[in-house]
């Protein structure tokens, strides 16, 4: 139980500036446990995004609830996930070869293309968002997004090859094992009851990580810590894509 708890703890500090002042150790047992408990940092995430939806509805209007959503949404991530589809944008967008590629990526200066990413990223999350708000979409939506796509990423860990046998993503690939994406999917299920829909979602997420996973093998060999950000960062976005259709166009 212990060891859960270290896990849990490690996964917030790692994916949120959410504070938590213990020092965790870092042992092949609480990696695994901070893996599992990726969807229940996203489910977090998510019900913090809910709520504050629901404290502010009719206190803003729409628009300046759904920035307000938003820049909460980075704040709580401290943008960990952004820096990620920022380096990936610039390292596709240069064309070059796949050393230069690598090399772009570790970079930290930020190029043209990782600008143009960022932008519009945010600025689809934005709109995507206040579409939602506007189509009286279930708030539970808010929450399962996180949840999801942080899922999402374990997904990518455990089945899509890393490119170079180090880094963090190396680190956490050799602790997962395909139970452990089993386990992470049990404080899911609270949520696949109490949302019509769920399994729309959970497909749209799949055939996501299907076709991004398959990009980056292509254009990179295999993953690094960057790709599983930016896969969080696409699949938010996807996800909310999708829930602004279905609820908007289908169950309307």
């Amino acid at each position: 139980m212990r060891n859960a708890i270290y896990g849990l703890l490690l996964a917030c500090q790692f994916l949120t500036r959410l504070p938590v002042p213990v020092a965790c150790p870092w042992t092949p047992t609480t990696r695994r446990w901070a893996l599992r408990s990726y969807p229940l940092v996203g489910l977090v995430l998510g019900a913090l995004l809910a709520g504050a939806a629901a404290l502010l509805a009719g206190a803003l209007p729409v628009p300046l609830l759904a920035l307000a959503l938003l820049s909460l949404w980075v704040a709580l991530s401290g943008g960990l996930h952004l820096d990620g589809v920022m380096d990936v944008a610039d390292a596709l967008g240069s064309n070059a070869t796949l050393e230069k590629r690598w090399a772009i990526m570790k970079d930290p200066q930020v190029g043209s293309f990782g600008i143009l990413a960022l932008v519009f990223l945010l600025a689809w999350k934005g709109m995507l968002l206040w579409a939602l708000l506007v189509a009286d979409v279930p708030l539970a939506v808010l929450v399962a997004v996180p949840a999801l796509s942080r899922f999402g990423a374990l997904a990518l860990l455990r089945l899509a090859p890393c490119a170079r046998r180090e880094g963090l993503a190396w680190t956490w690939q050799q602790d997962l094992e395909r139970r452990d994406l089993l386990l992470a999917l049990l404080p899911l299920g609270l949520l696949f009851v109490s949302l019509p829909g769920w399994p729309l979602l959970l497909g749209a997420l799949l055939a996501f990580l299907l076709v991004y996973g398959g990009r980056m093998i292509r254009g990179f060999t295999g993953i690094n810590g960057d790709i599983v950000g930016a896969a969080i960062e696409g699949g938010e976005l996807w996800l909310l894509l999708i829930a602004w259709s279905w609820w908007s166009f289908v169950t309307a």
